[in-house]
């Protein structure tokens, strides 16, 4: 088997990746938790807490030391679902001095659908590095993209300190920097000669698998799927998606095929994570599409990265492929990461009354092919 080793393994770099990886997952763990942190860059530091999260005492630290109004960034698909102006990718709102934890934590639910009177109408725009690598962490985090912006003497706090810069590449290091820890046989209903080949991100997080099956002829085309996590779908049967038909379908299709692959990737519901996929749901419930329910929350259509998958196949030796998939897109994903894409193989099954407009939005509004 090719090369299981990580992308790079110069021992300085790797202590140097280690580190900075391990300062963002205390990032994230903090946002969970509801604490703040300090996000630095060259011009300074401002102090940052998710709203979803948000406890009593970090609001009072962050009030306290900031030297006016205490503002809340979001994405501009939150800004918008809430009928702020949003002509830039983040808007900063500012929030009213009077503002309870009750109703700062009030407008990041998901059912919010009009401006708070907590906030000041008329948000500016803003690209600001620092907010946008905050709103970043919390989606890593599997939070609602809405964080609280303390600046001023804020960023003189006692609190832990990310560099942007770390924060910015968290996402593609994690997904470069991978290292083979487990290859197992483990035969499948559908594909008795199949292995399950595990790669953890170096930066941590939950690891990504290789379902190879029979032997792969790299010299030629590989038949291969790249599947997105569904826990629903996948393990549970869900009638709402067609994820599981799809994984199990594509199984079949390649022992039929007599050899290939499918990657699995830990990025479930669009990549906002299974707590927001539910979220989503009862929003579709509301009458909601799938796609208007992810951008309702703050998240773009779509938030995968096939950047893990381009670096397995890589570590597999499969630089050609045929792809099992009615997306367009993530053809174009992958051939962006330089897999050859040389062919489309549609992967379709019928509709029920449970998922039928799901998919017609897919096709619809996102250019799959059924």
């Amino acid at each position: 088997m090719p090369d299981k080793h990580l992308a790079s393994t110069d021992p300085a770099a790797l202590q140097n990746s280690a580190q900075r990886a391990g300062e963002v997952r205390r990032a994230l763990d903090r946002l969970r938790r509801g604490a703040a942190l300090l996000l630095a860059d060259p011009r300074g530091r401002i102090a940052v807490a998710a709203v979803e999260t948000l406890t009593e005492a970090t609001l009072a630290t962050l009030r306290d030391a900031s030297d006016g109004p205490l503002r809340l960034a979001m994405t501009r698909f939150r800004a918008g679902a809430l009928g702020l102006e949003a002509e830039d990718e983040t808007v900063l709102a500012t929030l009213d001095a009077g503002a309870t934890l009750a109703d700062i934590v009030g407008i990041a639910e998901p059912e919010a659908r009009v401006v708070s009177s907590k906030l000041t109408t008329g948000a500016a725009p803003t690209e600001d590095r620092q907010v946008v690598a905050a709103l970043a962490l919390a989606k890593v985090a599997g939070l609602m993209p809405m964080v609280l912006v303390a600046d001023g003497r804020a960023g003189r706090l006692d609190l832990p300190a990310l560099a942007v810069e770390d924060a910015e590449s968290f996402a593609e290091s994690s997904a470069r920097w991978l290292t083979q820890v487990a290859d197992a046989r483990v035969p499948l209903a559908e594909a008795e000669n199949a292995r399950l080949i595990a790669f953890r991100p170096w930066g941590g997080g939950p690891e990504h698998l290789a379902i190879v099956i029979g032997t792969p002829d790299v010299s030629t085309p590989v038949l291969v799927r790249i599947h997105s996590s569904c826990f629903t779908g996948d393990l549970l049967g869900s009638l709402r998606c067609d994820c599981g038909d799809q994984l199990r379908g594509a199984i079949r299709a390649i022992a039929a095929d007599g050899a290939g692959v499918v990657v699995y990737l830990p990025q479930e519901g669009r990549g906002i994570g299974l707590v927001n996929k539910l979220r989503a749901y009862a929003l579709q419930d509301a009458g909601l599409d799938t796609i208007d329910a992810n951008t309702h929350l703050g998240f773009a259509p779509d938030e995968r990265s096939y950047a893990a998958a381009g670096e397995i196949l890589r570590r597999l030796g499969i630089t050609r492929i045929r792809l099992l998939t009615n997306n367009p897109g993530k053809g174009a994903a992958l051939a962006g990461l330089g897999v050859d894409v040389v062919e489309r193989v549609q992967l379709a099954f019928p509709a029920n009354p449970h998922n039928a407009a799901y998919l017609r939005t897919k096709a619809v509004r996102d250019g799959h092919n059924f």
